[in-house]
C-alpha cells in the first residue's frame, strides 16, 4: 500500500507557512519603503512641478524665471485678481487666487537659487532617494539666514567695547578716589604749584572765571597729576587696547606660542641645566605658589615682593612656614576682633541648630 497523500487544504497551509518565514525577514524593508514618486507633499512644490507652476523649461535662465515669475504675480495677486469663466490656476488644477499666488512665490523661491534648484532637480532626477530629499530641504529652510562668523564677530567687537568703557570707569573712579586722598592730593597740588598749572586756572581779566569752574579746573589738574604721576595697578589700571577681547583672541595663537617658548626654556635651563632662579623665576614660583593672577600680584606693594624675595619663600618648604605664620596671624586678629568676639559668643549662645521654646 502506498504513503498516503496529502489533502489539498493541508499541501496550501504548508506552503503558506513556508513563504511566511521567507517574506517575515523582509517586511521592516519593505514597511520603510517610500513611493518612488519624485513629487512628495510638503517638498518645494508639493506635488505640483515648479517649473510647470512658473510655465518654463529645466533649462530656462534667472532671467526667464523671473519674468515668468513677475507675470504670474501680477495675474494671480490677490488684491488684483478678477477671477473668469473656466480661468485656471497655474497648474492644471482651478484654484483660488491666494493660494495659486503662493504656489507661483513657492515655485520661484525654489528656482531663483542656484543651490536650492540644484536640490529640487536632483529630487527630480533621483526620487527614490526620499529621506535624503527631505534633509536638503529642511537643512537650508532651517539654516540662519546671516553667516556665523559675522554674528561670532559682531558679538566679540560688543564685548569688547563694553569692556573697554567698563575699564575706562573702574579707572577714572579710581582716579577720582585718590584725588579726595590727603596723601596724594596734597603733593599733586605741590606739583600742580612748582608748574604754575593753578596760577593759570585763577587769571584775572577777560578771561575771569566764576568760582565754580576755577574750582572744576583746578580739580581736573590734580586728577590729571594724578595720572601721570600715580601708576595704578590691577583691576582699576588704565585700561589697554591688548587686554580687549577682540586683540587677545587675535593674538592667542602669538601669546601661545610664546607660552611653549617659554615653556622649553624654563624646562632646559633649570631642569636639565640645573641653573638657579632669577628674581622673575622665583617671583613667578611664589605667585603660583600663593594661587594668584598676575594682575592681583602686581598689585601688592614692591616691600612685600622684596619680603617674600628675602624669606625665599619660591622653596616649598619656607612658604608652609610662611603660610601657617598668615593662618595663626589671621586667627589672632579674628580673636581680638570684637565683632568676632560677638560672633562666636553669639554662635554659643543663639547659634543656628538651636530651638528654644518660651513656656506661658
Amino acid at each position: 500500500m502506498g504513503a498516503p497523500l496529502l489533502s489539498p487544504g493541508r499541501g496550501a497551509g504548508a506552503a503558506g507557512r513556508r513563504w511566511w518565514m521567507l517574506l517575515a525577514p523582509l517586511l521592516p524593508a519593505l514597511l520603510l519603503v517610500r513611493p518612488a514618486g519624485a513629487l512628495v507633499e510638503g517638498l518645494y512644490c508639493g506635488t505640483r512641478d515648479c517649473y510647470e507652476v512658473l510655465g518654463v523649461s529645466r533649462s530656462a535662465g534667472k532671467a526667464e524665471i523671473a519674468r515668468a515669475y513677475r507675470q504670474l504675480a501680477r495675474r494671480y495677486h490677490p488684491d488684483r485678481y478678477r477671477p473668469q469663466p473656466g480661468d485656471e490656476g497655474p497648474g492644471r488644477t482651478p484654484q483660488s487666487a491666494e493660494e495659486a499666488f503662493l504656489l507661483v512665490a513657492t515655485a520661484y523661491e525654489t528656482l531663483k537659487d542656484e543651490e536650492t534648484r540644484k536640490d529640487y532637480d536632483y529630487m527630480l532626477d533621483h526620487p527614490e532617494e526620499y529621506y535624503s530629499h527631505y534633509y536638503h530641504y529642511y537643512s537650508r529652510r532651517l539654516a540662519p539666514k546671516v553667516d556665523v562668523r559675522v554674528v561670532i564677530l559682531v558679538s566679540v567687537c560688543a564685548i569688547s567695547v563694553f569692556q573697554f568703557f567698563s575699564w575706562w570707569n573702574s579707572y577714572n573712579k579710581a582716579i577720582s578716589y585718590l584725588a579726595t586722598v590727603p596723601k596724594y592730593r596734597i603733593q599733586a597740588t605741590e606739583i600742580a604749584k612748582q608748574q604754575g598749572l593753578l596760577k593759570k586756572a585763577k587769571e584775572k581779566g577777560k578771561n575771569k572765571k566764576s568760582k565754580e569752574e576755577i574750582r572744576d579746573e583746578e580739580e581736573n589738574i590734580i586728577k590729571n597729576i594724578i595720572k601721570s604721576k600715580i601708576d595704578i595697578k590691577g583691576g582699576y589700571q588704565k585700561p589697554q587696547i591688548c587686554d580687549l577681547l577682540l586683540f587677545q583672541i587675535i593674538l592667542a595663537p602669538f601669546h601661545l606660542c610664546s607660552y611653549i617658548v617659554w615653556y622649553c626654556r624654563w624646562i632646559y635651563n633649570f631642569n636639565i641645566k640645573g641653573k638657579e632662579y632669577g628674581e622673575e623665576e622665583r617671583l613667578y614660583i611664589i605667585r603660583k605658589s600663593m594661587k594668584m593672577s598676575k594682575s592681583q600680584f602686581d598689585s601688592l606693594e614692591d616691600h612685600q615682593k622684596e619680603t617674600f624675595l628675602k624669606r625665599e619663600l619660591w622653596i616649598k618648604e619656607n612658604y608652609e612656614v610662611y603660610k601657617q605664620e598668615q593662618e595663626e596671624e589671621l586667627k589672632k586678629k579674628l580673636a581680638n576682633d570684637p565683632r568676632w568676639k560677638r560672633y562666636r559668643r553669639w554662635m554659643k549662645n543663639e547659634g543656628p541648630g538651636r530651638l528654644t521654646f518660651v513656656d506661658d
